[in-house]
């Protein structure tokens, strides 16, 4: 197939970071939009730090309605490639371009109707109130560009092409960190000038990924981005990426409930401690999710193809890595979370609220890397229920938790510690679930694929 790596041969350690580097890259990449936002948006202080944190939560929905076609696409694609089956590869790639323009332009246009009602449901002042609608609704000229993106990322991530995507998010950060300044500052535009600054940069990665497929024909030549679904394939990419949707838009409103939780108890100090602390531990999460994503592919073609010695020895080794990685973070967070906090929000009261999140979420960072890290195995194997059915619980937990801890004397440190406690037991939870899994279905002497 044209364009496409074959992961079912060669070294497997080789592939397998070959393939994780560029996708853990562009996920930094895609963080850093927020990151570079929040740096420059912190120089006009802490409450315009709460306005874009705010809208932070509703682009984090969004980013996850991504997920049910980057998912989708992802495990699709890569199963039918490692079956040697160009045709199906070629028509995954279609319906879940085409499903992903029809939820990027419902899901947009709901957001720009009741932007008002919904960044009320954060109870800010009212100057600040004003700041987040008019930030969601210019970031909102970017979002339905950056959903489908998404869905063109999976695309090359299945066919082991992750250099490409990299390469085009770069370009887009590259002229986010121009333009930010340029509009926050010299424009005088504040945080509508970083809203702008990111959509552009958004439409301009939708451009790249629509030359490489269409113009250079990178990938399956003639692919066509808008098909008539049809059941057989439509029913698969909502069979394996529904679940993923779901998990994802299940924590982000349980986030935003959160956030309301943290701003009642905390004020504007509090939301902006878990908006921003949530960006920065993203750090942590993007190089796991990498690895995972990479994990996911590699197993796809692998586990189609019935090559299970292959998928258990790449399980090990991401599972070495990312354990690794998660021990560095958190001696990062719980001793120097002080420091790192004050370089996206200068001001004094916000890093010292910052540091107390910083050591507390820490003591969860391994746990949430081993959590990551199981749910590309079960991606993989085309079994995208299980990591959803973990995560929605022990995130849903975090709400009767929060509650009870700040009833009790802990204040918005309560928070901290149910978000913290929760991610320790879905991890564990994760990792128990996965061993059943494996002991029945990634046995050597017995292959049996599943949801073919």
């Amino acid at each position: 197939m044209q364009g496409t790596k074959d992961l079912t041969t060669g070294p497997i350690l080789h592939q397998l970071f070959k393939l994780a580097g560029p996708i853990m890259a562009t996920s930094f990449v895609q963080m850093a939009y927020s990151l570079t936002d929040m740096a420059w948006v912190g120089r006009l202080g802490s409450e315009a730090v709460a306005a874009v944190g705010a809208v932070g939560i509703l682009t984090w929905m969004s980013g996850s309605l991504s997920l049910l076609n980057k998912v989708g696409t992802e495990v699709s694609v890569a199963q039918a490639i490692g079956q040697k089956d160009e045709q199906a590869a070629r028509a995954f790639a279609s319906h879940n371009i085409t499903i992903a323009s029809l939820i990027a332009i419902a899901w947009c246009t709901l957001l720009f109707v009741f932007a008002r009602p919904v960044i009320a449901l954060f109870n800010l002042a009212p100057d600040i109130s004003e700041a987040s609608v008019s930030y969601l609704r210019l970031v909102l000229a970017g979002l339905p560009f950056f959903i489908v993106s998404a869905t063109f990322t999976g695309i090359f991530n299945a066919s082991g092409r992750s250099r490409i995507p990299f390469a085009i998010n770069a370009v887009g950060l590259i002229l986010n960190i121009v333009l930010d300044p340029l509009f926050i500052f010299v424009c005088g535009w504040g945080t509508d000038g970083a809203a702008i600054a990111t959509a552009t940069g958004q439409i301009a990665v939708f451009l790249l990924f629509v030359y490489q497929l269409k113009v250079r024909r990178t990938l399956f030549p003639g692919l066509r981005f808008y098909t008539r679904l049809k059941r057989r394939y439509t029913s698969r990419v909502l069979h394996l990426g529904t679940p993923a949707a779901l998990l994802n838009l299940t924590f982000a409103f349980i986030n935003m409930y959160m956030c309301k939780i943290a701003a009642s108890t905390g004020g504007h100090i509090g939301l902006m401690t878990l908006t921003a602390g949530g960006q920065i531990e993203a750090i942590t999460w993007n190089t796991a999710q990498g690895f995972s994503t990479a994990l996911s592919s590699f197993v796809a073609q692998n586990y189609a193809a019935g090559k299970v010695p292959r998928v258990l020895k790449a399980y090990r080794a991401t599972l070495w890595l990312t354990g690794c990685i998660g021990i560095v973070c958190t001696a990062l967070f719980v001793f120097l979370g002080e420091e790192i906090f004050a370089i996206f929000v200068p001001e004094p009261a916000a890093y010292l609220a910052g540091s107390v999140f910083m050591r507390i979420d820490g003591y969860s960072q391994i746990f949430m890397m081993l959590e990551i890290t199981m749910e590309g195995m079960f991606y993989g194997m085309g079994r995208s229920v299980q990591p959803a059915v973990i995560s929605i619980s022990g995130n849903v937990l975090r709400i009767p938790l929060a509650v009870y801890l700040v009833s009790i004397g802990l204040g918005v440190s309560g928070i901290w510690w149910a978000i913290s406690l929760s991610s320790i037991l879905k991890g564990v939870c994760a990792l128990c679930w996965f061993y059943r899994l494996k002991s029945i279905h990634l046995r050597t002497d017995s292959y049996l694929p599943q949801g073919q």
